[in-house]
């Protein structure tokens, strides 16, 4: 089981992650704003469904290099912080402007879902961010490892579709917000980019482990 103090951290890295409008927001926006909140509703479910395919990728995988090897463990989570660094200093130097386009057309509930689900599950960026992010929190003298993984995943799970579910409900709001004023765009760049530095350089503080 994850320590208290793991898992405090872990949500103090995870909470402002999920806060900020990356492509799952943006998806789930664009259905709320084009097509209406049920919709929405149902592409933050779909999206919610699609990321346990990552988490027990994840959790199969880092239990199974831990078996073979815990010097092999340890050089996936120092390359997991090295890739979350990347990423920091990407968000960081992004200029890109947000934007969201929604597909109008009417279309099956089960579709919606099964194509919000399809988005996330095909995305190969989601699954290097969890093989990223997930082992920073893991500590395999506290246990078993897939479930500390899977105790992980399933927490920033929820707080995502949590998350997705306010974004399809306020979606006039935030739709304005997100996509209309460059402050924040700006704002949620650097939050992400400084998130992800710091949870990235966080290895390289003696006596953290």
């Amino acid at each position: 089981m994850p320590s208290p103090a793991s898992f405090a951290l872990f949500l103090a890295a995870a909470v402002p992650l999920i806060l900020a409008p990356g492509p799952d927001t943006l998806y789930v926006l664009s259905r709320a704003v084009g097509q209406g909140r049920r919709y929405g509703v149902l592409s933050a479910f779909g999206v919610g469904t699609g990321l346990w395919v990552h988490i027990t990728a994840a959790a199969v995988g880092l239990s199974a290099l831990l078996r073979a090897s815990a010097l092999a463990f340890t050089v996936v989570r120092y390359a997991g912080a090295a890739y979350l660094v990347y990423l920091g200093i990407q968000a960081l130097r992004s200029r890109d402007a947000l934007h969201a386009q929604g597909a109008r057309s009417a279309a099956p509930p089960l579709r919606i879902f099964a194509q919000a689900m399809a988005t996330n599950v095909l995305n190969p960026k989601v699954a290097l961010f969890f093989l990223a992010f997930l082992p920073q929190f893991v500590d395999p003298a506290r246990g078993s490892v897939p479930l500390q993984i899977v105790q992980f995943g399933a927490t920033y799970d929820v707080f995502g579709i949590a998350w997705l579910l306010a974004v399809a409900a306020a979606s006039g709001t935030l739709g304005t917000l997100m996509l209309r004023k460059p402050r924040v765009a700006r704002a949620q760049r650097w939050v992400t980019g400084g998130v992800m530095l710091a949870l990235g350089l966080r290895l390289a503080v003696p006596d953290q482990r």
